[in-house]
């Protein structure tokens, strides 16, 4: 027996080395992907600049939101300015992305054990989706206020939809071979979700987690423009009043990096999550 404990000591060291190696390597992809990504919008911001000659004015490049961040003198007033208003907005959006989000899993769970609700319950998400979001924020104004539920509710309804259709996709794409022995052995319907139809669900909910994360922004952003009068939102809005649009273009790319970088950490959060509890769903990350 104890020659073979130091068997079972290395091949467990050698399992966690795996992991820890996957976690680094998957780590590395995002950095390079996101680092990539941002590459790419400069490129795009810098050429579209140039092709369309705008007046230098209006048209702010990388360079000129380099200076205005980095190293202007006043700079240090500036960054701190951005990125308070910043973490505003990323607390509204994040409010209402989980929000959302959760409202969006508890539907699908109702829809999937209860079938005929779907009959009132899509009809009335995709009419909410379907009249646009900026017409209606005013109108959740009136009713929740201009505070942080109002804004919740706006980036809630941005993440709600898309979250719903595909979680429940996703939950009804279980294994009809593995539901079926499971209701063989008597199986609750706790269990069958708990083994079965969350870990098939999990692809799709963390799919619909990546492009709902960046939407919850945008909903936060519009619902500052409109309602509440603070975050980054309403930032940007005062510089179009005021024609400060060197402003105006250093916080749009403070919302973009903002944006790839949750979107980036959502991708990380998926890939081990599949690789824990769905391994037969697992993705990689590039």
């Amino acid at each position: 027996m104890s020659s073979q404990q130091p068997i079972g000591r290395r091949s467990v060291g050698q399992r966690l080395a795996e992991a820890a190696s996957e976690i680094r390597a998957g780590s590395v992809r995002l950095v390079v992907g996101g680092v990539v990504s941002l590459a790419l919008i400069l490129i795009c911001w810098q050429l579209l600049i140039t092709v369309s000659q705008v007046s230098d004015f209006i048209a702010k490049g990388p360079r000129d939101v380099y200076t205005y961040l980095v190293t202007d003198p006043v700079a240090p007033r500036y960054r701190e300015e951005m990125f308070s208003a910043l973490l505003e907005t990323l607390g509204h959006a994040g409010i209402g992305f989980a929000a959302g989000g959760l409202a969006a899993v508890l539907c699908a769970l109702m829809l999937l054990w209860y079938p005929t609700a779907e009959l009132s319950v899509m009809p009335f998400a995709l009419t909410i989706r379907t009249v646009p979001i900026i017409a209606m924020t005013p109108v959740i104004a009136l009713v929740f206020g201009r505070g942080l539920l109002g804004v919740t509710v706006v980036a809630g309804i941005v993440t709600f939809l898309p979250t719903l259709v595909n979680v429940t996709a996703g939950l009804r794409s279980a294994s009809k071979t593995s539901l079926d022995v499971l209701h063989a052995y008597g199986a609750g319907r706790l269990t069958v979700l708990r083994k079965v139809q969350l870990p098939s669900a999990m692809p799709a909910l963390f799919a619909s987690a990546r492009l709902a994360a960046p939407a919850a922004v945008s909903g936060a952003l519009l619902a500052e423009f409109l309602v509440t009068g603070n975050g980054i939102g309403t930032l940007m809005l005062t510089t179009i009043s005021t024609s400060d649009y060197i402003r105006l273009w250093s916080a749009v790319f403070v919302v973009t990096t903002a944006s790839v970088v949750l979107y980036a950490i959502v991708a990380g959060l998926e890939s081990q999550a599949l690789r824990r509890y769905a391994p037969g769903h697992g993705r990689q990350v590039h």
